[in-house]
């Protein structure tokens, strides 16, 4: 299955949300890709702890595939890269875990002669070898997001778009506008030659950083401030009915964690255990939320 993230603003934990949904994917036994086309900012490699590429690849990653015309974009084993202890060996059992990254230091690029041709050929290729392809575009209406639609639509690669916010006014807003604002996700795809339908119906929402009074973290909360984010709660879910990113294209939600919300990295199952840094129920979220994106029932149950 092939599934593009993005955002319409920074800080919504698409990427650290991404990186661990293709590692969940992996450690079921699936095979994942993970391709960085957050372009002006290709940082996954930071994310999978991987000390060759924090901040892209000097050469020979996705910028010098699609701009220069490169033949392949470099490829990383997670598993035999990375620096971080619980990803040092692949895990009985797990999948593949592969990065492509971007260049480091290079930007944002339109789309030009040749640009989506190259981007074809490699989400094709990529979606017969593995499992998941996992794309992460650049926040907002980017060059990135113009550059897939349109290589999707050429070649009618079937696609599904996962768009992430946190939890709170401005980015529920911030998130509807993306996809069915003036030349958001669904007015751009039309214009490329996707069908409109086809596009609102591969498209879900997934919270991020989401609090939950009644999580044990919780309990040192006075009942007015439970009274208060109970008050909050039933205001955002009214603003997200309305802004189009309600319950109804809701694929999942990631609980407010502090080690996602202090340090963005993968949340492995000895952070939880061993560690005690991270919460349970954020890793289960993941876990499931890792199985729905790509359960065909799942989307078409919404």
């Amino acid at each position: 299955m092939l599934i593009f993230a993005t955002s319409d603003k920074g800080g919504t934990g698409r990427s650290v949300t991404s990186c661990n949904l293709a590692y969940r994917h992996a450690l079921q036994g699936k095979n994942a890709c993970y391709l960085d086309f957050d372009f002006g900012s290709p940082t996954a490699g930071a994310i999978f702890d991987l000390p060759d590429a924090p901040a892209g690849v000097a050469g020979g990653g996705l910028h010098s595939y699609l701009i220069d015309g490169e033949t392949e974009p470099k490829e990383i084993n997670v598993w035999a890269a990375s620096q971080r202890e619980a990803l040092r060996a692949r895990p009985a059992g797990a999948g593949e875990l592969i990065l492509l990254p971007g260049d480091r230091g290079r930007g944002e690029f339109s789309s030009g002669p040749g640009i989506v041709e190259r981007c074809t050929e490699l989400l094709l290729r990529l979606s017969e070898e593995y499992d998941l392809v996992l794309v992460d575009l650049s926040a907002g209406r980017s060059y990135a997001t113009e550059i897939v639609l349109e290589a999707t639509a050429a070649a009618a690669i079937p696609a599904r778009w996962i768009v992430f916010h946190r939890w709170t006014r401005q980015h529920i807003i911030a998130a509807g506008n993306l996809v069915l604002g003036p030349q958001g996700i669904l007015d751009t795809g039309e214009q490329k030659g996707h069908r409109r339908a086809d596009l609102v119906e591969n498209i879900r929402f997934v919270r991020t950083a989401v609090l939950d009074p009644s999580a044990p973290e919780q309990a040192g909360l006075r009942p007015e401030q439970l009274a208060w984010l109970d008050v909050c709660n039933r205001r955002l879910q009214e603003l997200a009915s309305r802004s189009g990113v309600g319950q109804a294209k809701l694929l999942g939600e990631v609980p407010l964690d502090p080690v996602l919300q202090w340090q963005e990295q993968l949340l492995s199952n000895d952070d939880v255990w061993l560690y005690r840094t991270a919460n349970e129920r954020t890793v289960n979220a993941l876990e499931e939320l890792a199985k729905k994106i790509v359960d065909e029932s799942a989307w078409e149950g919404l």
